[in-house]
């Protein structure tokens, strides 16, 4: 199958620029950077993609045993540097797709210029017993996918509010929402679990390439102690902290955000 297909590939901006690729997170696609890529493309080559199950990907693609776990999808991104052969990527992963590139950048380093990991959380669950705060217990957790499996609309129109965040901006929720409502509840399902579920805190330490952790100011999903952890476990990297609010920065601070990005991947050599 064509990859560029599969993943609903969409490549703008300078052409003989350096290569940012940007990576939704879960319950989105593509369209969620559509306010920061304006600001991107007088400067980059910017490709955006769907995983398979989201947006206008093809979800004849999508099969719960490759998806079960993160690795389906690294093998999805690694698979579209090489079909793109655009060279080194600055690979911006948001949530759960910053753990994917922090496993796609450990497997194979050559494919990438850097990594941006934007509101990144390599493991939502609470480790007392090390000291980790994730933001969320166990049994939270578990309260979390249990409510998803029984009504996943109504968990969509509870729970995207507060992932977004900046209540006094309801149109960024409604928003948030409805890209959650358009993902088929199934794939959905098996996509919470590889999100919420997933510890990546040992991987962290094998990224080698330059990295830049931005996390926001305040976030109910990633709270700032996981920004920190994150930047002290992947040696040399940069942490900033956003103005903005909420988990989904691009959208409610696209400038800072796309400021935040072309900053660090314009200075990478």
């Amino acid at each position: 199958m064509d990859v560029r297909h599969r993943n609903r590939v969409t490549v703008s901006g300078r052409a003989d620029g350096p290569v940012v690729m940007l990576a939704h997170g879960f319950g989105c696609d593509q369209n969620m950077w559509r306010l920061v890529v304006p600001a991107l493309e007088p400067d980059f080559t910017v490709v955006l993609f769907d995983h398979v199950g989201a947006g206008r990907s093809d979800l004849s693609a999508w099969s719960r045993e490759r998806y079960s776990t993160l690795d389906g999808y690294v093998d999805d991104v690694l698979e579209l540097c090489r079909e793109l052969a655009l060279g080194p990527v600055t690979f911006v992963g948001h949530s759960v797709s910053a753990m994917m590139g922090v496993l796609a950048a450990a497997r194979e380093p050559e494919a990438f210029a850097g990594l941006v990991l934007l509101a990144p959380s390599p493991c939502f669950i609470d480790d007392p017993e090390n000291g980790y705060r994730g933001g969320f217990s166990a049994d939270d957790i578990e309260e979390l996918l249990e409510s998803l499996d029984a009504n996943y609309l109504g968990w969509s129109g509870a729970m995207a509010p507060v992932i977004m965040g900046n209540p006094e901006r309801p149109e960024l929720g409604e928003e948030l929402t409805d890209s959650f409502c358009r993902t088929d509840p199934n794939i959905a399902r098996v996509f919470a679990r590889v999100t919420f579920l997933s510890d990546n805190r040992t991987d962290l330490a094998d990224v080698q390439v330059p990295t830049l952790v931005a996390q926001c100011s305040r976030d109910a999903i990633a709270p700032p102690e996981v920004g920190a952890f994150v930047h002290a476990q992947i040696a040399g990297s940069q942490l900033v902290t956003l103005n903005a609010t909420g988990h989904c920065p691009q959208l409610a601070a696209p400038e800072e955000t796309a400021a935040a990005i072309a900053a660090f991947a314009g200075a990478l050599k």
